[in-house]
């Protein structure tokens, strides 16, 4: 790679669908940050772009799935998850990421997040919190912290948002770790090792959203909440995701929290299958033989 990087930005290029651009986001905003660090990630894994699938919801960050050149799907609203894990399981060999917001994944999303977790499905969760409902108007979300104000919170948020590192952790995440936009090469380092692990890996990743959000909270530009990023957050590798709370008065803290190996979803499901058909059968084989030898009885 050249010294200025060029050699890298023209692989990463290559992941881009350049007919799509312009891009949505505002001016400011978190997210093509984020979606760099990915790509960047990407080429230096060298894992083969065919087998690379993105799958994303709805909302400013969903769209990232229509700006990449790879195999991608752009969901119905908090379902990207069930479409990765079919996705995963139909073929094992996919690296399956999954890139949407804070609202699509933990708000109508929730419940798929969870059980994705605790099955451990062999798959990478990157999560951008802009703490609201970006693309629809800037309304008060699960993860908008205490005190903050929105569209629909507009003396300020009383309901509790959630830790998600915690949440994701305490589902049975085996790779939880949480960045802000500004972390730019330690969010790429991230992914690099999320990308190379199996397992149920989980990225947040705080970003701003200037247009809406920042402009609520007395942070009207990208400048101003990425000065705040850099301001207050604290770097705690292997800090208990229970005491990651984001409060607005208080400290970001930000690293990898969580990286532990667990059998996956499949690794389990081979394991019965093997036991119940045979150590060199999969359910699905058994059953195409089966249904061949019921065939040629019936003739």
């Amino acid at each position: 790679m050249n010294d200025d990087g060029s050699e890298q930005t023209q692989e990463m290029d290559q992941y881009l669908r350049e007919d799509r651009m312009p891009h949505i986001w505002c001016p400011g905003c978190g997210i093509g940050s984020v979606l760099h660090c990915f790509l960047s990630a990407l080429v230096k894994t060298d894992i083969d772009a065919d087998k690379v699938c993105v799958v994303s919801g709805i909302g400013c960050t969903g769209r990232a799935a229509g700006y990449v050149h790879l195999d991608s799907f752009h969901t119905t609203h908090g379902r990207a998850i069930p479409f990765a894990t079919g996705l995963k399981l139909a073929n094992p060999e996919l690296q399956v990421v999954v890139f949407s917001g804070d609202g699509d994944l933990v708000a109508i999303g929730g419940n798929h997040l969870i059980h994705a977790a605790r099955r451990n499905i062999d798959m990478t969760i990157i999560c951008v919190n802009n703490f609201n409902y970006g693309m629809t108007g800037g309304q008060l979300g699960p993860t908008t912290p205490l005190d903050a104000r929105t569209a629909t919170s507009p003396s300020g948020n009383y309901e509790r948002p959630f830790n998600i590192p915690y949440l994701a952790a305490a589902s049975g995440a085996t790779y939880v770790a949480r960045w802000t936009s500004m972390h730019v090469r330690r969010l790429e380092q991230t992914i690099n090792e999320a990308l190379l692990k199996r397992g149920f890996k989980f990225i947040e990743v705080i970003a701003p959203c200037p247009t809406v959000y920042g402009r609520m909270n007395r942070q009207p530009t990208g400048m101003d909440q990425m000065r705040y990023y850099q301001e207050n957050s604290v770097i705690q590798h292997g800090a208990d995701p229970k005491d990651v709370d984001i409060d607005l008065n208080g400290k970001i803290i930000v690293g990898k929290f969580i990286d532990i190996d667990l059998p996956t979803y499949s690794d389990l499901q081979l394991r019965v299958e093997q036991k119940a058909f045979g150590p060199e059968e999969s359910k699905g084989e058994a059953v195409k033989k089966k249904a061949a030898t019921a065939a040629s009885k019936s003739k």
